[in-house]
């Protein structure tokens, strides 16, 4: 095996990981709405997620661990797509923004800033149009 394809599949399973917390919020209150599936099949394009790994990871997100981004430009990405995938559906019910807090904090965020971070993330997300722009907004204060 050579340094590229261990990248590969080490950077292959961080985006499954990734996803599957994408995932732990959708199902977060039980179901999963036709705007989170329309969220989830999107990004787990975006991911390079396989239909097999798709259709596994739906089966059993739970096993996948939180993978924490070393940059904090990458882990506002995350935070992104998790802020998105609760504001999917237009109901922020209270299961998936205290998951989204549990998981914040495992993408590396100081639990002391979690009660600020989070609903700062979820209005933002409503308004950003890209990560980019949610990342300059959430590091401006």
């Amino acid at each position: 095996m050579s340094i590229s394809d261990l990248f590969d599949s080490g950077f292959q399973k961080r985006n499954q990981d990734h996803f599957a917390s994408i995932v732990r919020i959708a199902m977060g209150d039980g179901t999963v709405s036709s705007e989170e599936k329309a969220f989830l099949d999107r990004l787990a394009q975006r991911l390079n997620v396989e239909p097999n790994q798709y259709a596994e990871i739906l089966k059993d997100y739970n096993s996948h661990p939180i993978n924490p981004p070393t940059s904090l430009e990458a882990r506002y990405e995350r935070l992104f797509e998790l802020a998105q995938m609760v504001n999917a559906d237009q109901i922020q019910d209270e299961e998936e923004v205290s998951l989204m807090k549990k998981i914040t904090i495992g993408l590396g965020f100081h639990p002391n800033q979690i009660e600020d971070l989070v609903p700062k993330a979820l209005k933002l997300a409503q308004s950003s149009t890209d990560a980019e722009s949610f990342a300059k907004a959430m590091s401006a204060d």
